[in-house]
């Protein structure tokens, strides 16, 4: 058998290898550090490669194997981990100057779930400084590439973990979402991403950017792939005052091909009229799709989406402030050494410390929680936020789930949107109201552009309703058969 493209295989394609003997967990391992050994020097969609303890743990899961130990879905499975969830022992940076040496005493939920089925950690993937853009183009070791073409961006804030599962630098990925993270950049790559419902998966371990808004999930090449790491990640957690204490189901048993009677809204306020006309061409056809599938599809109407971008470029940005208020360097992390005085400290610590986007964002959400500001700008964007909420639940009475692009446009070229933030924060138009909101949703890729990149569908679902919402993209994704992938010898040879 051919194995010498293992690192575009499936994770489930891997593990059914594992389980009959076809493959060890080594010859995967080694496939992957090939691979980041030919690509990454381009892409840049790692801050942390474990070279070694990959190849030691790779050897641990193939002992542990020939000696009939269980063989979970993600044992010995190459996982990225985005660089602002904490690993024991492993640098966690948030992709900061100010962060840049911090090595965490503890492992997050996440991380730690993953360890107990055996998975291989194949490094912290590079992101936008705290979690902050929308290009991966804020962090402070450099932009990363997209893998179908490089001189664009591969979307963010979770630009490093897709980009490492479309070039074939990890199986999966796990990222966070804040207001588009998971599922923009997924679009961009032309990969699979998830967010799931807030409090579905623990926070715990994540580095805060806006704790109303954030939220782990996966990055993967297909759905099967993102129900099953859902099913490791997915629980209520003690240690995060948010979790969920609800069942967790079996996210696996939902993907069942036939949508035939579930109603599928067409939210007319994410059609805006900024969408690209070829992003808007295959999500019509996706559309058609499922209506050829048997769902029923309707235009519908949720009046206050016209102002989520607003409302989110306050409670982000204030939540940030609050929370990034605790680097300071006092306790840990970058510090100036030249301060005189403790409020010196401070100053000079942060300024050199954060970069652009941080501090523009601190700046605004430090404003709208100012005194004499706090009723006219957060308060309001909190009741507007309700606002949001009640036409989503009201759209969910008649509706299964709701769809949309998932970006407005394909990808764009590295620097044509740095200087501009306010068209940069475009970018998030059609996912921030699912985040707002706290509602599961999905990015699929659906077809590519005519200059060959990526296009990415979104399915959004009610609250704790994942099971709808995968159903759904994995019934289209068995119809549409997106397979395509970066071309293998352009990254080689650039």
């Amino acid at each position: 058998m051919d194995n010498s493209e293992v690192f575009f295989y499936s994770a489930h394609k891997i593990n059914n290898m594992l389980k009959r003997r076809e493959i060890s967990c080594v010859e995967i391992v080694k496939s992957i550090l090939d691979r980041i050994e030919k690509v990454e020097g381009k892409i840049n969609a790692y801050i942390t490669v474990e070279k070694e303890s990959m190849v030691r743990e790779a050897r641990e899961v193939d002992e542990y194997i020939s000696k009939g130990g269980k063989i979970e879905d993600f044992t010995g499975i190459p996982v990225a981990i985005k660089d602002n969830i904490c690993t024991k022992g492993i640098l966690t940076t948030c992709a900061s100057k100010i962060l840049k040496n911090y090595v965490p005493v503890y492992d997050a939920t996440v991380v730690r779930k993953l360890k107990e089925q055996r998975y291989i950690l194949v490094g912290k993937a590079n992101m936008d400084e705290f979690a902050m853009g929308s290009s991966n183009e804020n962090s402070c070791f450099g932009p990363v590439k997209n893998p179908w073409d490089l001189t664009r961006v591969p979307g963010g804030s979770s630009g490093g973990p897709a980009a490492c599962v479309a070039s074939g630098e990890a199986i999966c990925a796990l990222g966070s979402d804040t207001g588009g993270s998971i599922r923009q950049p997924a679009a961009l790559c032309g990969i699979v991403g998830f967010k799931p419902t807030y409090g579905r998966v623990s926070r715990y371990g994540l580095v805060a950017f806006a704790s109303s808004l954030d939220q782990i999930g996966p990055l993967t090449r297909d759905v099967e792939d993102c129900a099953a790491l859902l099913n490791v990640i997915c629980g209520y957690d003690e240690s995060d005052s948010t979790s969920i204490p609800a069942e967790v189901p079996d996210f696996k048993s939902f993907l069942k091909e036939g949508i035939s009677s579930m109603r599928v809204g067409v939210p007319k306020e994410l059609m805006v009229s900024g969408i690209d006309a070829e992003v808007r061409e295959e999500v019509e056809k996706a559309i058609l799709s499922l209506e050829e599938l048997g769902a029923y599809v309707e235009e519908v109407s949720l009046p206050h989406l016209e102002y989520a971008l607003d409302v989110y470029y306050i409670i982000a940005p204030s939540e940030a402030s609050s929370n990034l208020s605790r680097f300071d360097g006092v306790r840990y992390g970058y510090r100036n050494k030249d301060a005189k005085t403790l409020r010196e400290m401070y100053r000079k610590t942060r300024s050199e410390g954060f970069g652009d986007e941080v501090k523009r964002r601190i700046m605004l959400g430090t404003y709208s929680l100012s005194a004499g500001y706090y009723d006219a700008y957060y308060e309001k964007a909190q009741r507007v936020r309700t606002l949001i909420i009640n036409d989503f639940r009201n759209a969910f009475e008649k509706y299964d789930v709701l769809v949309s692009p998932t970006s407005p446009t394909p990808a764009f070229r590295i620097g044509e949107k740095i200087d501009d933030p306010l068209t940069m924060y475009l970018s998030d138009i059609c996912t921030i109201p699912v985040n707002l909101a706290g509602l599961p949703a999905i990015s699929i890729p659906i077809g590519l552009s005519r200059k060959g990149l990526p296009i990415g569908f979104q399915i959004i679902g009610d609250i704790l309703r994942e099971d709808n919402v995968l159903r759904v993209a994995y019934s289209l994704e068995k119809a549409i058969s997106f397979n395509k992938k970066p071309d293998l010898g352009f990254l080689e040879v650039l």
